[in-house]
């Protein structure tokens, strides 16, 4: 069957963390009868064991639905998206492939940061959005409250908040009817030459990568020779279709519609998310304009376990980049870990994701250093440099002034709360920018800080003196000049480059002092004493020591002269300093990352 463009639908869901995105896609999915009763399963579209041990959706999902309205046969592409700030670019990618939202809000919780940024990110493309109320069948749901709160926010009459229940089912139907009757349908050229765009990419061990697209203008039919444009690599299109709960094979994609190819591509470096695909005897002018680079907040270095897994691991990477294009990554060298690679990571929960995923989808295992964010190194000679490693600082004496990245945060909660936050805020040294009442006991702050600061544990902290009402969400809004200092860990004298940081003059010392405690705590005793020292420069600020293991050698001396105890112990102090000068002290892995948690 041929579909006309006017039937085609494509939009996407967003929301904050747990408002119930992919259990309104299971029922979406169930009443259009995309699936069968039989593989019915809650959170169907969240693929990753991950995802459902978490509770959180990691990955867009993209999957076709067909729905019969007033008589006439439907296509609803609907692309399922993450809600946690950290996957904010897989939401910019679902949005930059749709013409509509689905703004779904908790009606127990009401608005949340997340649900705001989302929404502003959807206004920007032009985005025609549905509020929908969720949860209305829970006991401490206030529909009356949260409609006033989401008419406020976008300007609509209360009647267009569509309420329902995505558990139960009920009001669900109404809200595929409002999908139909008022998000348009694409508004491609399907006579112009082909340009469609790719929104993400799967590796198959198979059929190598897998792209996924939507047709913009032009269509797309099996056999075709494509090229890609950024790249410039052509293809022949061996197969191409829809997405429904498998691949389904088409001969033909038409306009507006979304789908995937598979056309034989080994390296992952060839398909770039976000490229256009065109046809080569018949190719577009230009690219599609309007995607983003993805910009990392924060890296960190990834060390294979073991040294010879090298190469293993820059595989696996580059698989994985495929699957999630906003992890970026180049190549580094550390004297206490050897070969591995500098990763630049949206948030601590992605850092953690993409680690846990490493190991459970490639059997990668790897070690973590301190994750830190980049600065701009201004020297005395004039040169500015990106420094994303306490290692790669310049000496002391050529750094004219450093700077550092600050974020725009906007912090929602009830205003009982007020207070512990202002605090956190400060000591992280925020500085406010301004307060709103949402409503009467909702508040919304908006602060300025170091990025930094948050990234530790900034989120932990915060949930947990709101008692888990405060939503937080960030964006860059550029470089300011700071105190900061390189603070050294040294164990025995010789630094431990993973343990090392940048860190602001005020805290280092209160830092530095924490961290030998902490390691204190976690290097198992050697033979001979080890000294744990944080330094700035040539100057000790803090240490603490590792007491060594004896064995009492005086033991079989009873009675007697003195003299005779202390030459056995005079014997064994000249063994321990023999020691010392040739043993190495191990760092184990649960050190690097108490370092993160340090309260």
């Amino acid at each position: 069957m041929s579909t006309k463009k006017s039937q085609i639908r494509n939009f996407c869901i967003i929301a904050h963390i747990d408002h119930g995105k992919s259990t309104l896609a299971d029922r979406m999915l169930e009443i259009t009868s995309t699936l069968t009763a039989r593989d019915m399963e809650n959170q169907v579209l969240d693929s990753m064991d991950l995802e459902k041990e978490k509770g959180i959706t990691i990955k867009s999902h993209a999957i076709q639905m067909d729905y019969k309205y007033k008589g006439e046969d439907y296509i609803l592409n609907l692309i399922d998206t993450p809600g946690h700030v950290d996957f904010s670019y897989e939401v910019s990618r679902a949005i930059a492939s749709c013409e509509g939202a689905l703004l779904v809000v908790d009606a127990t919780q009401g608005i949340q940061a997340q649900t705001i940024s989302n929404l502003y990110l959807a206004i920007e493309h032009d985005l025609e959005i549905i509020p929908v109320l969720n949860k209305i069948d829970v006991e401490s749901a206030m529909p009356e409250v949260v409609t006033d709160q989401i008419v406020d926010l976008i300007g609509c009459d209360p009647e267009d908040v569509l309420k329902c229940s995505a558990k139960t089912g009920e009001g669900v139907e109404a809200i595929l009817d409002a999908i139909i009757e008022k998000i348009p349908a694409p508004s491609g050229d399907e006579n112009a030459p082909l340009q469609a765009l790719i929104f993400d990419s799967v590796f198959n061990s198979f059929r190598g990568i897998i792209a996924y697209f939507k047709v913009e203008q032009g269509s797309i039919r099996v056999g075709d020779k494509v090229k890609f444009f950024n790249t410039g690599k052509e293809y022949v299109a061996d197969e191409v279709g829809v997405l429904k709960m498998k691949l389904c094979p088409r001969d033909e994609i038409p306009c507006g519609s979304v789908g995937y190819i598979i056309s034989g591509i080994k390296t992952a470096s060839e398909v770039k998310v976000g490229d256009t695909i065109t046809l080569i005897n018949n190719p577009c002018e230009k690219a599609i304009e309007g995607f983003e680079e993805v910009k990392p907040m924060l890296f960190a270095g990834l060390y294979p376990v073991e040294t010879d897994q090298y190469e293993e691991l820059r595989s696996s990477l580059e698989k994985f980049q495929l699957n999630d294009a906003s992890l970026v990554f180049e190549p580094e060298s550390s004297l206490a870990l050897g070969f591995g690679f500098r990763c630049g990571f949206l948030g601590l929960l992605h850092l953690e994701i993409v680690q846990e995923r490493l190991f459970r989808e490639f059997g990668m295992d790897v070690i973590t250093t301190v994750p830190n964010v980049s600065y701009k190194v201004y020297t005395t000679q004039g040169e500015v440099l990106d420094v994303h490693n306490p290692s790669g600082m310049p000496a002391p004496t050529l750094i004219d002034r450093i700077e550092e990245p600050y974020i725009h945060a906007q912090i929602i909660s009830k205003t009982d709360f007020y207070g512990p936050i202002m605090k956190l805020c400060l000591e992280k040294r925020g500085t406010l920018k301004g307060q709103h009442y949402i409503t009467s006991d909702r508040l919304e702050l908006t602060y300025e800080m170091p990025l930094s600061e948050i990234v530790f544990d900034f989120y932990d902290k915060l949930k947990s003196i709101s008692k888990g009402y405060a939503s937080f969400d960030y964006h860059l809004c550029g470089f300011k000049e700071s105190k900061l200092v390189k603070l050294d860990i040294l164990l025995n004298g010789e630094p431990a480059d993973a343990l090392s940081s940048l860190i602001h003059a005020d805290h280092a010392y209160d830092f530095g002092r924490k961290i030998c405690e902490k390691l204190r705590e976690l290097i198992p005793r050697q033979q001979f004493d080890i000294a744990i020292q944080a330094a700035i420069g040539a100057k000790i600020i803090a240490r603490e020591t590792v007491r060594q293991v004896r064995k009492d050698v005086t033991a079989k001396c009873y009675g007697g002269d003195i003299s005779r105890k202390r030459k056995l112990l005079e014997k064994q102090k000249q063994g321990k300093k023999r020691m010392r000068q040739v043993g190495t002290v191990e760092v184990p892995q649960s050190a690097f990352m108490a370092v993160l948690k340090l309260d």
